[in-house]
């Protein structure tokens, strides 16, 4: 029964982004699509944004009993002014806990959080968990790019540590941070590839580095897309601590601390990750719907691992995870 711990939801923003003049907006094209303008870009919406049928359908099509939605986090809602995010929010997650309870466990979900005001976000996160029976929340990862950063969140982490919440560390932008420049050439692939991948193995370092886990111990912190590039620079990462004195050294151990994700990687990424992290610490992951591949599973399938490893990706991994959160 594989489950997909890595999915977006638009549904419940596109009337309050529909209202707004400046990114981030929907609007209407000449074809009468939909429109996303997010910091950056502007995507035509498919019916998976929005549509829990064409959702449902994709479900089928990939063979996903559940999935995972979350609060779409790097598209920069959460991290607008408090007196434009406020509101929004609380009214995605109310959707969100809705779509949840009436979906017979085909969904679970992660809402936003209106970052602009850490004592805000800290009582939404409380709400999340105690009186929406959400599993948690979705922060914007660039938080987790040095320790200063992170200790900004410290009153929205106590919260999520008291309730036993599960927290997607996911790439998108810290409050009053301006998107940053595309690259002169090949701007998509640098920025959404080489970019992303590497700024995730700074997230999960901070995480691994500065005593969070430790301080925190009932958040289980969940990094996307396999911990970026970690999983393969790890042994240079031990080499280093080997061969000169550093005030802290990251083992291949410590990555087990972390549980990742599988979404828009293929088959080698993961057998990688797997015999690196171990695969009873990742979990499957689409991306939905900004990437909808229907053979999402061939990932696992053809990857060289174990059948034990393959169900523990599949479902098993997700299944503890979701477990923990209740």
């Amino acid at each position: 029964m594989p489950i997909d711990m890595h999915s977006h939801y638009y549904g419940g923003l596109v009337d309050g982004l529909r209202r707004r003049k400046a990114r981030p907006s929907v609007t209407v094209d000449a074809n009468g699509r939909l429109v996303l303008n997010a910091m950056t870009a502007s995507t035509v919406m498919s019916p998976g944004y929005t549509d829990l049928a064409a959702r449902r359908a994709f479900m089928a099509r990939a063979g996903i009993s559940m999935q995972l939605l979350t609060f779409p986090g790097a598209l920069g809602v959460d991290v607008m002014p408090i007196d434009d995010s406020r509101d929004i929010v609380r009214d995605f997650n109310d959707e969100l806990a809705s779509i949840c309870r009436d979906s017979g466990g085909a969904f679970v979900g992660l809402g936003g959080l209106p970052l602009a005001d850490t004592t805000e976000a800290a009582r939404e996160m409380r709400r999340l968990r105690a009186s929406l029976g959400l599993a948690g929340a979705i922060v914007p990862g660039n938080y987790f790019l040095s320790a200063s950063a992170a200790d900004l969140l410290r009153p929205v982490l106590e919260v999520a540590n008291e309730c036993g919440a599960l927290i997607m560390v996911h790439p998108g932008l810290m409050p009053a941070e301006l998107p940053p420049q595309p690259f002169a050439d090949n701007s998509i692939l640098r920025a959404s590839a080489l970019n992303l991948q590497a700024s995730l193995s700074h997230m999960a370092l901070t995480l691994l580095t500065n005593g969070f886990l430790d301080a925190f111990p009932n958040i289980t912190f969940q990094v996307v897309n396999l911990g970026g590039t970690l999983p393969f620079i790890i042994e240079r990462m031990e080499a280093i601590g080997a061969s000169r004195e550093l005030p802290v050294s990251v083992t291949t151990a410590a990555l087990r601390r972390l549980v990742y994700d599988s979404a828009s990687l293929g088959p080698r990424a993961l057998e990688t990750a797997a015999r690196v992290i171990g695969a009873d610490r990742i979990m499957l992951g689409t991306d939905y719907p900004i990437f909808e591949q229907s053979n999402v599973l061939d990932s696992i399938a053809l990857a060289a691992i174990s059948p034990t490893d393959q169900a523990a990706v599949r479902s098993g991994t997700a299944t503890s995870v979701l477990a923990l959160v209740g």
